[in-house]
This record gives C-alpha cells, sequence and structure tokens, in this order.
C-alpha cells in the first residue's frame, strides 16, 4: 500500500518508533566523493598535521531565499538574532519545532540583500521549503537536493561545487592560489578569493578544529578549482579526504550532526507532515543504538541539550519561542564527549574472532553510527543518566570517542556505562547484523575534544559548554 504523505505513513505504521528503528534505509550514506584517497588514517593526521581539502559537493541539500520578506521568513524560523546579521555573514541556522526541539541545522548565508541560502540536511530544508510555500511570504525559493546516495553511473550535477581548506598549513596554500594574503575575516564572515582568474567566494570557518575556508561557486568550475587547490597544496603536505574519514572529523570538534527531526508528534505540527512526503527523509531516515523508548519524543532534544543554548534570543518571533522560555528556567542536560575505554573496545573486536559464538555489534572504523540517528544509552550505578549519539575512531587521539547528551550532574572525568548492540539480537535495518550488546566503560571528556578545537575556535557553541 502506498502512502501519499508522513502523516498517512504514521497513521498506518502506528508507532513512529517502531517505524523508524527498523526502517530499511540503512546508515546516512555520504555519496559520490570516493570512500579514501589514500588512507582514512592519514587523512584524518593532515587536519591536524598538515592541510585536508573536503569536498562538500554532495552530501548536503541547499535552499536558496529571495525575496523582500526573506529575512522575515528565516528569522521566524530560527531561535537565532538576526539583530547582527547582514550581508557576507553566517551563521548556525538552528530551527526547533512548536514545542522547543531541534528540526536540525545548518549554515545560513547572508549572500546579499533579500538573498540568502541555507546549506545542511534535508529536515531543516523541507521546513524552510513549507513555510515559504505555505506562510504567504513574498519569497522565492530554489531547491538543490544532496546527490543521490547510489548514482549507479548517472551523471551527478549540483547547482555549486562546496570545498573546504583546512590545518595548520591551510592559510599558506591559500595565500598561495589567491596570489597574496588572503581577506582577514572574521569567523563565519565571507569574502572572496581569487584561483585561476576566477572570483572564488569564501566563508571563514573552522570545521577540523584548525583556521581555514570554506570554497563555493558555480558546478561547472568545480573540477578545475579542485585541481588548482591540490596543485598549489602539493608541497603543503595538502591531503583530499574521502567520505570515510570525512565525518569523523566531528568527533573532534564537537557538532552532533544527526539529531531525530522532531516532526513525528504535535498537533501544530499535522498540517507539516500532511505536507511532507512518505517516501522522503522523515518517513525512511533510522534510528539505531541501546537506547528503546517507545515514546518518540523522548527521542526528541532541544537547542540546549546540543550546545546551541548561546544561540538561543528571545528578541524575536520565533516557531518554538514559548516553548523554549519555559525551558530555559530549568536544569538542562549538556552535550559532552566520551573517550571509550580501550580494554572494552578490544573486547568487542575480539569477539569476532571466536568460532560459534556471538559477537558483540561491529563498530566500524572510523565511523561506527549504522543508522541516520544513534541512540545508545548511558547510565551510572544501573540508571540511565544519558545518551551517546554520534560515535567513531579518531586515529589522532588513538580513541573511540563519541558525542553525547547527559544529565546536569554528570561531570567531566566521571566514569559512565555506554551499552554498545541493540536489544533482542537487533533491530531489523539491514546494516544490523545479529549480535550481542557489550558493556563499555567512558570517561567523560570535554567537546571539542581535540585540544586545538577548543583553544582555537571563535567563541560559540561549540567552545562555551568546555
Amino acid at each position: 500500500m502506498s502512502h501519499h504523505s508522513l502523516e498517512d505513513l504514521l497513521r498506518a505504521a502506528g508507532n513512529p518508533v517502531t517505524m523508524l528503528r527498523n526502517s530499511q534505509l540503512g546508515a546516512y550514506v555520504y555519496p559520490v566523493v570516493p570512500s579514501e584517497f589514500s588512507n582514512w588514517r592519514d587523512e584524518q593526521r593532515a587536519w591536524r598535521e598538515t592541510a585536508v581539502l573536503f569536498d562538500q559537493s554532495h552530501h548536503m541539500a541547499e535552499i536558496a531565499v529571495k525575496g523582500p520578506d526573506a529575512l522575515k521568513l528565516l528569522s521566524h524560523l530560527t531561535i537565532n538574532t538576526f539583530s547582527n546579521f547582514a550581508p557576507d555573514k553566517a551563521k548556525q541556522m538552528v530551527p526547533c519545532s512548536h514545542d522547543g526541539f531541534v528540526i536540525g541545522d545548518g549554515i545560513l548565508f547572508y549572500l546579499a540583500e533579500n538573498e540568502l541560502l541555507f546549506v545542511g540536511r534535508a529536515p531543516a530544508v523541507n521546513w524552510i521549503q513549507f513555510h515559504g510555500e505555505t506562510g504567504g511570504y513574498r519569497v522565492d525559493l530554489v531547491r538543490d537536493d544532496r546527490s543521490p546516495s547510489h548514482p549507479r553511473g548517472k551523471a551527478v550535477v549540483r547547482r555549486q561545487y562546496r570545498f573546504q581548506v583546512q590545518g595548520p598549513n591551510a592559510a599558506k596554500i591559500l595565500n598561495k592560489i589567491n596570489g597574496g594574503p588572503i581577506p582577514d575575516v572574521k569567523f563565519f564572515t565571507m569574502d572572496s578569493i581569487r584561483i585561476q582568474g576566477r572570483r572564488v567566494r569564501c566563508l571563514r570557518h573552522g570545521m577540523a578544529g584548525e583556521p581555514g575556508l570554506e570554497l563555493w561557486g558555480p558546478y561547472a568550475e568545480g573540477e578545475e578549482i579542485r585541481d588548482a587547490i591540490l596543485e598549489a597544496g602539493r608541497e603543503f603536505g595538502l591531503v583530499p579526504v574521502g567520505s570515510r574519514a570525512y565525518a569523523s572529523n566531528t568527533l573532534e570538534s564537537g557538532w552532533i550532526p544527526s539529531p531525530l527531526p522532531a516532526v513525528y508528534t504535535g498537533e501544530k505540527m499535522r498540517k507539516y507532515r500532511e505536507w511532507l512526503p512518505a517516501g522522503g527523509y522523515e518517513g525512511t531516515a533510522s534510528i539505531g543504538g541501546s537506547f528503546s523508548s517507545d515514546r518518540i519524543e523522548d527521542y526528541y532534544l532541544t537547542p540546549y541539550e546540543l550546545g546551541y543554548g548561546p544561540f538561543v534570543k528571545f528578541d524575536h518571533d520565533f516557531i518554538g519561542r514559548e516553548a523554549l522560555e519555559r525551558l530555559s528556567r530549568e536544569p538542562q542536560r549538556k552535550k559532552v564527549t566520551l573517550a571509550w575505554n580501550g580494554e572494552d573496545m578490544a573486547r568487542i573486536f575480539a569477539s569476532l574472532f571466536v568460532p560459534g559464538g556471538e559477537s558483540c555489534k561491529f563498530f566500524d572504523l572510523p565511523i561506527a553510527n549504522y543508522a541516520a540517528a544513534s541512540y545508545d544509552q548511558l547510565t551510572r550505578d544501573g540508571k540511565i543518566v544519558g545518551l551517546s549519539m554520534f560515535g567513531g575512531y579518531s586515529f589522532n587521539e588513538r580513541r573511540a570517542l563519541s558525542l553525547a547528551v547527559v544529565d546536569p550532574d554528570i561531570n567531566i572525568g566521571d566514569e559512565l556505562t555506554l551499552t554498545w548492540g541493540e536489544e533482542g539480537g537487533g533491530t531489523r535495518k539491514p546494516t544490523v547484523e545479529r549480535h550481542r550488546q557489550a558493556e563499555v566503560r567512558v570517561e567523560v571528556a570535554p567537546v571539542p575534544y581535540a585540544r586545538d578545537a577548543r583553544e582555537g575556535y571563535a567563541k560559540g557553541w561549540r567552545t562555551r559548554q568546555a
């Protein structure tokens, strides 16, 4: 039976948790970019020791918003203040549901007067498009979806290429390409440089915990620009990073990229669910991990839990404001990094080599997530005290790490127990083999975990809780 909308799908499924925990979509795919250019260990080392080229052209969706109500629309959809927002600036935009739970996040670029561009995962793009089309705003919208997860040999075309040059040697490489010093702009401020005689827009960024720029332009020019960057970076140890290592940089820098969008419940969200297609991200996304609750609301997260507390500004009217004003007066769970015990990790891998035995859930390297949204339970003295949400391995730190949200009374240095693997031998997701659960000791650590990121980032959501 086919379903037209997400609301139709949810009615038929009964419990959204059961539907999402057994989704057949599997893990989030980073498409088109090769898995490795060299090997993921050296690619990780390069963002700490020399410099890297990230190709972000394919795994994110974009929506351009243009018109006299562009700022009015986007301000109404996000916790962020727009009082200091101006052309050539960018910000981490965080839209919430009417109940104050995060739908997604991404980067909002203020390109020119009445012209903005949002780049991020599909849930936030969908939310912007819905309100732009149904809210009576005077805007024009142009959407460019992420590249197919499995192109099957077909040509892939985007509106724009999007690269990042990051690392200790990034400035030397960019100065060489530009034919002189690059503009000295503040964090999350835009300018332009010259590459191969072309004007290329850039954003001051620091995704890997090191300084650098994000660069973008017409997709047709992407290959030429990429080749020029690689050639200029050769003498400075520039390393292109494949899709396998790319996502693992967030383990060191502290961004939780995939909270479950809080759209599956609430009467005020019904019209949105009726607008969303059944086969979209929200209808096919997967939940994985040892935390299991029949209430989908237990998987929702607030901006405060994800480290976006400093962004919440009650100087404007926005969806979710009333709920967040209430929440702001209560104790909040907080974001931390978890460092997994090496001996316990060794036992997980050793279980793969016991003939006839039931192995632990496979911990893939360098990213261990096997669902679009990961939720592993954390306990202390048998009580659940938090959720581990995004995990993997850092060759730079020689540690398995994960990003988590924990109760207010959990402190840096505390030891918790993480349950790795799903109950009952695992759900029906195609990424889940039959396995047994394992308990892993984890130490609560700062976020960002990498010292370079903690000390080098501009003051903001990644550093405020450290």
